[in-house]
């Protein structure tokens, strides 16, 4: 196949925003760091710190200078972007690989501290409804994709520091969360200061555990692995969805967590050379595809609702839809599809995509790693289905 001019052109103007805002920018959940909002004592009140997240969140218009709430690179972000480069460096998008070895170094400075590990965490306070985590906190998804974004260096510049890091960042998903063990399933907890069980979480983590046994082949890896997806695909429904999380406040499905799974249950079964999961990945993918877009091609947020229309979700249904372009012929289509929707109304002139489009209004605000770190990584992974 012949490059596609458009996603190529899009990749490069988008590249170009990212770098001259130097990988940082807002985010949605970013609201705790707001300057005004640390000096009130109500920052020590739970009801009072989801409120004002959720309104950040979920308003039209951006108060964030309102607020004063700065511009910032985000770990999760940093990792997508590297991962991202490496890709477009490979595509020969890129004309050296200096920018992706200092967004790496940048990366590795973003570590959360107090830790012997390598591991990451939001760069923000963060307030859910079961607890707080302080800014820079470790959790599994950050760690996971930065373990994953050193991997991805490892392979390309055959630096052990890179692999040593990615061992370290393993090491913390055994070692540094709580872990639920039920005879021989496991689930890992999103942080070391909360029990829960998310399923994209436990299948990412699990993902990456069985990628670090395939090149230093150490068992404790892969035992772990095959424990977190056994948890994980046991819990898949008849219909083959999975819920958020196993919580009774966590029984919903979605877009981009479905997603999620699916590819971190088919990295599993390709890294560990296993056919157990075929039927899972099946039933799940048919699930996505029939569930989890409009009978016009645009992903749905919700198995039962349209709105809002989210750039991640966008993101990952690109990815999800080019990922399993062997289980379905069309699904390399209705990307590109996706992808024209997206280009006539989500992007904007100045080189950015926007995060919501709600029924009756769009949000606009460019935020830096929700929108523009997916939709690039997305459009690298589009474009690597062009190639020559």
């Amino acid at each position: 196949m012949s490059l596609n001019h458009s996603i190529k052109q899009t990749i490069l103007t988008l590249l170009k925003y990212c770098e001259k805002n130097n990988w940082a920018g807002f985010d949605p959940f970013d609201g705790l760091n707001s300057q005004i909002f640390e000096t009130l004592p109500l920052l020590k009140n739970r009801i009072s710190r989801l409120i004002f997240i959720q309104a950040m969140k979920r308003s039209p218009v951006n108060l964030r200078h309102i607020f004063l709430v700065p511009k910032a690179q985000n770990p999760k972000g940093l990792a997508l972007f590297c991962s991202t480069l490496i890709k477009l460096h490979n595509l020969n998008l890129m004309e050296n690989d200096r920018q992706i070895i200092n967004l790496l170094n940048r990366l590795i400075e973003m570590r959360s501290r107090d830790t012997d590990y390598h591991c990451w965490g939001y760069n923000f306070d963060w307030q859910n409804r079961q607890f707080f985590l302080p800014k820079y906190s470790p959790n599994i998804i950050c760690t996971t994709f930065a373990g994953n974004a050193l991997l991805d260096a490892y392979k390309k510049f055959n630096d052990d520091k890179y692999l040593d890091m990615a061992v370290s960042s393993g090491n913390f998903i055994l070692n540094g969360l709580n872990i639920y063990r039920n005879k021989d399933e496991l689930c890992f907890s999103y942080t070391p200061f909360d029990t829960g069980q998310v399923h994209n979480a436990n299948l990412l983590g699990a993902a990456f555990l069985s990628r670090l046994h395939s090149i230093t082949h150490e068992e404790k890896y892969l035992e772990s692995a095959k424990s977190a997806v056994r948890f994980s695909a046991r819990r898949q429904r008849e219909d083959g969805s999975w819920v958020y999380g196993e919580d009774k406040k966590q029984q919903w499905v979605d877009n981009f967590h479905t997603g999620y799974n699916l590819i971190a249950l088919k990295r599993f079964s390709e890294y560990t050379k296993t056919t157990e999961y075929n039927k899972n990945i099946q039933e799940g993918f048919r699930f996505y595809k029939e569930n989890l877009f409009t009978k016009d091609g645009l992903p749905k947020y919700f198995n039962n609702q349209l709105y809002p229309i989210d750039i991640h979700a966008i993101a990952y249904s690109i990815i999800t839809l080019a990922e399993f372009k062997s289980l379905d012929d069309n699904n390399l289509d209705l990307a590109n599809h996706i992808f024209d929707w997206t280009m006539a109304n989500m992007w904007d002139k100045r080189g950015y995509f926007y995060y919501q489009k709600k029924k009756f209004f769009k949000i606009r605000i460019p935020y830096m790693r929700w929108s523009q770190a997916w939709m690039l990584y997305a459009l690298s992974i589009l474009q690597e289905n062009y190639e020559v």
